[in-house]
């Protein structure tokens, strides 16, 4: 019985992450507010009704889509800002990773990109949450620097949220220059290497 048991959690497992990886695909050409429940199911060959097994409505995918895309970033982010290297390594560490995250993972950063302000309210809610998480973690990490010192936690928390966000910019700029020329591609690391020095200066001289 417990084989059984096993054998279908499998099943089930295996036919959500199908639909989250049809609604995906589908998502790479229309928004997330016009995707409709029945060319998700469609795409996997599995009954309409079947989807209620899994969520209770495309937003509520699009949540799960947005924990799928975001969730498993948070190690990555902390190490961004970590005050083990100097400041130029950092920036290169941080600019490499989100560079190959982008490369990895295209399709969640699109999605992300595009519904952060789009128009399925919980799942606006949910990437302004996990970016609230990052937020915090970042704030974190600076928090041990040397370079805190003296700052009240209300500019930390600033600061923190402009790492974020330009960390955003970033991967927008790596996921443009996805598919340009080489030469392209090394620009946008050097204009992202230059946005994210930007934010380093002004933060070493925010206390004078």
């Amino acid at each position: 019985m417990s084989h059984i048991s096993g054998v279908r959690q499998a099943q089930k497992r295996k036919t959500r992450q199908a639909l989250l990886d049809a609604a995906l695909g589908l998502l790479e050409e229309q928004s997330l507010s016009s995707l409709g429940l029945r060319e998700v199911t469609r795409a996997v060959g599995v009954a309409p009704t079947a989807f209620y097994r899994h969520f209770r409505s495309t937003a509520d995918l699009g949540v799960a889509l947005v924990e799928e895309a975001l969730g498993s970033l948070h190690p990555m982010i902390g190490t961004t800002v970590s005050p083990s290297e100097d400041s130029d390594e950092r920036i290169a560490r941080a600019v490499g990773l989100i560079a190959g995250h982008v490369a990895a993972h295209p399709a969640h950063v699109r999605f992300i990109a595009r519904e952060r302000h789009g128009g399925v309210q919980p799942v606006r809610e949910a990437i302004r949450e996990q970016l609230a998480r990052f937020a915090e973690e970042v704030r974190a990490e600076l928090a041990k620097d040397s370079l805190s010192e003296g700052w009240s936690d209300a500019d930390l928390r600033m600061l923190a949220g402009l790492y974020v966000d330009q960390m955003l910019i970033t991967a927008s700029l790596f996921l443009e220059a996805l598919e340009a020329p080489e030469e392209e591609r090394r620009q946008a690391t050097e204009t992202a290497t230059r946005q994210m020095r930007l934010i380093t200066v002004g933060r070493r001289h925010w206390l004078d």
